[in-house]
């Protein structure tokens, strides 16, 4: 049932990205997703790991989110619970139904790409967000460049 849960949350933001790659919805109760956390990248494999906070005012009913590398990954990845390559470069990730004011499911994970880049770039914004209005979309769009040091970016 968590598998199936997981698809139709990957494919409702699919159907967004494809539709025009917003996940603004044109009338819906107003929530304001946010993502903050680390990154780091040594040898070519990169440790993300972040929490999505929802400010509210209303509960979001499930959300997803894309990180975008500048870099393509391997083909074989292993990815968390709740997460699936949708491209070359992308993976989507299901972070649950943050209610007002709360936290949504934590992401953690490691991708390695292909070769060793001294750095990649990561994109992190929302693709699905259950119908509710995000007017602030500057918080739940991130960009963070990860050095091949080692060394932890915030977000």
């Amino acid at each position: 049932m968590r598998v199936l849960a997981v698809w139709s949350a990957v494919v409702a933001a699919a159907a967004v990205v494809l539709g025009g790659g917003t996940a603004v919805a044109a009338a819906g109760p107003e929530a304001d997703l946010a993502y903050h956390g680390v990154a780091s990248m040594a040898g070519g494999q990169v440790d993300v790991r972040f929490t999505p906070r929802n400010h509210g005012p209303a509960a979001v009913p499930d959300a997803t989110v894309r990180l975008r590398w500048s870099e393509p990954l391997v083909d074989r990845q292993t990815l968390p619970e709740g997460c699936a390559r949708s491209a070359e470069r992308v993976v989507l990730c299901r972070v649950g139904a943050p209610a007002a004011d709360g936290m949504g499911e934590r992401v953690e994970m490691r991708v390695r790409l292909r070769g060793v880049p001294s750095e990649v770039l990561l994109e992190i914004d929302t693709v699905w967000n259950g119908g509710t209005v995000d007017r602030n979309r500057e918080n739940d769009r991130q960009r963070v460049l990860v050095l091949d040091s080692g060394d932890e970016y915030y977000f």
